[in-house]
């Protein structure tokens, strides 16, 4: 397929939306709404005793406090992926990582969206000082790696959960 147009009716701070039309090998064409977005990133970060996520209200769906792997959008200009799942880490955990392996990049609703998300596994952790940005009301959370099963229970972010299913079944498997 190829993208014969693109118009661009919305604008915002984390996303924008544009009417896009398309043509098919067999000539027919279709127009789809699409909401444009930078991607994102997220991380499982661990030790040997703990799992950092956070905590943090998600206004969209009427959530308080989510339970969520640290994690960020792509829009530092120049910034690749691994150095803003960096930054997010400590910003968001205070923690920093010597070990970075990329586990998945999935679409997160690719119908409609083009939003891109890369999960990174974190190791090796020590202490980092960084700054939160401003507007962020979130609360770093080291959940015991031995209890799992039951922040996967508890998850109900998307991202966050295949992060911690691929982190489970890699640790079943002997390879985290």
């Amino acid at each position: 397929m190829e993208r014969i147009g693109s118009k661009s009716i919305y604008k915002g701070k984390v996303a924008h939306v544009r009417i896009d039309e398309f043509r098919y090998p067999d000539g027919s064409t279709s127009t789809r709404e699409v909401v444009g977005h930078p991607g994102a990133v997220a991380v499982v970060a661990h030790d040997d005793r703990f799992l950092y996520l956070v905590r943090q209200p998600r206004e969209a769906v009427g959530e308080d406090a989510l339970l969520e792997l640290p994690a960020g959008k792509l829009d530092v200009a120049g910034e690749s992926p691994i150095d803003c799942a960096k930054r997010e880490l400590a910003e968001e955990v205070g923690k920093a990582a010597s070990q970075w392996r990329e586990l998945k990049r999935f679409y997160t609703t690719p119908g409609f969206a083009e939003e891109e998300v890369i999960v990174y596994l974190a190791t090796e952790l020590e202490d980092a000082d960084a700054e939160s940005e401003e507007e962020e009301r979130l609360e770093g959370v080291a959940w015991p790696l031995d209890d799992l099963d039951r922040a996967i229970e508890e998850c109900r972010d998307a991202k966050s959960l295949i992060g911690l299913l691929i982190f489970r079944a890699l640790r079943r498997s002997g390879g985290a």
